[in-house]
This record gives structure tokens, sequence and C-alpha cells, in this order.
């Protein structure tokens, strides 16, 4: 190497120098910028082609290098659309490219970012402070079904009622229920046929029975208190429905065949009827439990309660779902039902009230009729290779050959809603690289003073 390449290779220290703190100036810059993810610089030597004896340090080059895997700490804002991804992944987002007469268009096109300080704009899409859209899977809140895929939009629409179609029940029964009635009379706590001849009992299978309003009290006296829940119409409309369970026959082991315990379950169709009208109907299933508290009949985990109907207010066909192992008979020291779990999947109309985001990805709206709906699904993705994405404006990133391509789901990533990731600048480490840079540029002036010196003196010798 002579005196003119120190010279040049001097100059290329200097252009790498100024490229590190190109970098670091931009890494403060954003110190406070949601999502940003630093850019480092690797210096890389250029040797030139010489034999092995003959080696010497030709200059360098500077390249960036990111660091979107290294994660920025997660902090609270309070707002329930910001969101912070707690592991690798990328939300997806598209840009806005036209808004003419209330119609909202789209890029086809996807970008990526850590930035989730999203909220609705006028028109209810989420948006990031810097302006791309989030996008993920829309549902339809009544149906659960996917309704469209591309941004997010949290609508305001009311929500229609929705008729109840599904009781979940589950519970123990005692093995001696304490009836209201007090008598010493053996199987007193049994349900029987009134006095009028009548019999509301299912003993075996299915079937229809009734017990008439002129029958109420007797039949209250001879049955347990069982689940009590607001059911709904299909116009949204609330129905108080009450439950009442019957035992019907005890167990007999010397029966031939050996009988078992059975139970009936009532609800009140009618609260304020008089004479014979109906004041309690049977669900229409007889249920079956062997010595060991264990349910025999039905074999299946649901049964249909047909035309439920209160006071004339009819929620309709209404499945009752117990599950496996959700009716029990064992001993208790009260003699009374214990509920263990009890709700039903009908509502009233409503509005939505909030929004909550889920770590599993889900966007979940309560409305004002107490239902909690989810609403959408968003689109998080990871790539082979995260550092190889490109970086655009606006925190977003662009898919390269480098990257790979988008792998969709989670993968034990979460998000946190009501949370951002702030920046993962360290201003510490920063300045502190500042400073290298800066005593690496003056060394580098120092080569090229002293390569002009050695020049003059080379020219000097002539004189």
């Amino acid at each position: 190497m002579d005196v003119f390449t120190a010279m040049q290779t001097a100059v290329s220290g200097l252009k790498a120098q100024s490229y590190a703190l190109d970098n670091i100036s931009g890494n403060i810059a954003n110190s406070q910028t949601t999502g940003y993810k630093r850019i480092d610089t690797s210096f890389v030597d250029l040797i030139a082609e010489q034999t092995a004896r003959r080696e010497v340090a030709g200059s360098v080059a500077a390249y960036s290098q990111l660091t979107n895997t290294i994660q920025g700490n997660l902090s609270s804002t309070g707002v329930a659309t910001n969101m912070a991804l707690n592991g690798q992944g990328f939300f997806v987002v598209q840009k806005k490219t036209s808004d003419a007469s209330g119609n909202t268009t789209f890029s086809a096109s996807n970008l990526y970012t850590r930035r989730g300080d999203f909220a609705p704009d006028k028109d209810g899409y989420l948006a990031n402070g810097a302006g791309s859209y989030l996008t993920g899977t829309m549902l339809d809140p009544v149906t659960g079904q996917s309704t469209s895929n591309g941004p997010i939009k949290i609508s305001n629409t009311v929500l229609p009622a929705k008729a109840t179609t599904t009781i979940t029940y589950s519970a123990n029964l005692p093995k001696t229920p304490a009836t209201a009635k007090t008598t010493t009379t053996a199987g007193s706590e049994l349900l029987g046929p009134f006095a009028d001849g009548s019999d509301p009992r299912i003993t075996s299978g299915t079937g229809t029975a009734t017990v008439s309003s002129a029958n109420a009290q007797s039949f209250v006296d001879n049955s347990i208190q069982g689940p009590q829940l607001t059911a709904y119409t299909a116009a949204g409309s609330p129905v108080a429905v009450t439950t009442r369970w019957a035992k019907v026959t005890n167990a007999d082991a010397s029966a031939t065949p050996p009988t078992t315990d059975t139970w009936n379950l009532f609800y009140a169709s009618g609260t304020s009827t008089t004479g014979n009208n109906t004041g309690w109907t049977n669900v229409g299933q007889a249920f079956s439990f062997n010595a060991s508290g264990q349910l025999t009949s039905p074999s299946t985990t649901s049964i249909t309660i047909p035309n439920l109907t209160v006071d004339g207010a009819t929620v309709g066909n209404v499945t009752l779902d117990y599950g496996a192992g959700g009716l029990t008979e064992y001993a208790s020291s009260t003699g009374g039902a214990t509920t263990n779990a009890l709700q039903q999947n009908g509502y009233s109309s409503g509005t939505l009230n909030s929004v909550d985001v889920s770590d599993d990805g889900k966007i979940t709206g309560t409305y004002s009729n107490g239902a909690s709906l989810t609403l959408a699904t968003i689109n998080v993705v990871h790539f082979t290779n995260d550092d190889g994405l490109k970086p655009d404006s606006l925190g977003n990133y662009q898919q390269t050959q480098d990257s790979g391509v988008p792998i969709t789901g989670l993968k034990g990533t979460t998000i946190v809603g009501g949370n951002v990731e702030q920046s993962n600048t360290d201003i510490a480490g920063e300045f502190s690289k500042m400073i290298v840079t800066q005593q690496a540029y003056s060394a580098n002036t120092r080569v090229i003073s002293t390569a002009q010196t050695m020049m003059s003196d080379l020219i000097n010798i002539i004189r």
C-alpha cells in the first residue's frame, strides 16, 4: 500500500463512521417512537487481492444491522384497543388508498409492524399512530362465523336480540331430598299421583306431563328447588324460568329387574294461572341414577326441552346441555340440589359499550345487554428471518426473499391489550457508540493529515 492508497482507505473509514453516526442519530431520534427497532452498524473489512505475505488492510464498508428480534419494553396506556406483542411476530397492516364519498379502500399489499397503538378512526377502522390499518378476520357477533378478511372495523350498530337456544347446566341432586312436606310416611319424599288422579311423572324414557295450578302446592311440597335463570325470546323479551326437581322413584335392588333412582325436572309454565290451567310442565325426560350416583339414563349429554313457554311467552325448543358427568346424585346434608354451572346463550338487543383484546388475538365487544361477543381475530405473522425484512417508513416492514414468507399464527407469542411496545433504543448505549464513532472518525482524519505530510516531505526532497 502506498501513501495515496492510505488516504483512500482513510476516506472509506470516514464514510463508514459517518454511516454509523447516521444510524446512531436515527436511533436517538426514535428513542420514544412506539414499536421502533434500532438499527445498529456492522463494519466489514475489504482486503486488496495480494499474496499471503503481502496482504494489507484495504478499506472498510458499513452495513445496517437490524434488531427486529429484540423486544422493547411494554408500557400500559389504558386504551383498550392498544396492543403489544409479547414475543416474536408482527401485526399485519395495510395502507388506506382512498376515502372518497364514504367508500374507504385499502392497498392490496400487506405490510408488517410492531407498532400497536391502534385506535378507531372516524369510520371505526383500527389504525395506529402512523396511519397503518390493522387487518384480521371480521366475525358475525351473533353466529361467530367469519364475514370478511381485511382491515378491522369496530361497528357501533345495534346488536340484534337472540333467542335462548341452549341452557348449560350441571348440578348434584341429593340422594334423599328434603322436601317442604313434613310427614313420616315412607316414601313421602317422592312425587306421585295427585288426589284428582293426574300423574305428572315420567318414570322412564321420555313423555309429556304437566301439573295443573290446582295441584301446584302439592307438587311444590314434594319437590326441591332447581335452577332459576332468565331466558330470552326471539324478540329479546326476558322470560323468567323457574324450575324444580322431583324424585319420582327410589332404587330397589330386590326388584326384578332392579330399579334405579329417577328424577324429573319441571319448569313453571304458568305463574299466574287459575283452575286447571297448567302450572308446571315436565321437560319430558326421566333422569335415572345408579347406586354410585352416576347418571345412567339418558345416555346422551343433552336433551331438548320442547317449546319452552312461560306465561304465554314462547322461547322455543331449548337444548339442556348437562355434559358428561354434569348431573350426579350424591348424598347432601341439606337435601337440596347444588348448582355447579348455569348459563344460557340468549340476550336482548344492545349497543356496544367497550372492547377488549385477549392474549390469543381476539377482539371482544361488551354490550349494554351484558353480552360479551367476539368481533374479530387479529392477524399476526412470523418470519423465518425477521432481520431479513426491509424497513419501510412509518414503522412498517416489507417482505423480502431474505425474510422468507409470512407464517400465520401466534406460535407462543401473546397479545397484551391496553399496552404498546416502546422503542428498543438504549440511550446510554447509543451515546457510548457515538463517542467511539467520533474517536474513530477523528483517527481517520489524522491518517489523512499524516499521509499529506508524508507526501509533502517527498516533494520537498527535490527542492
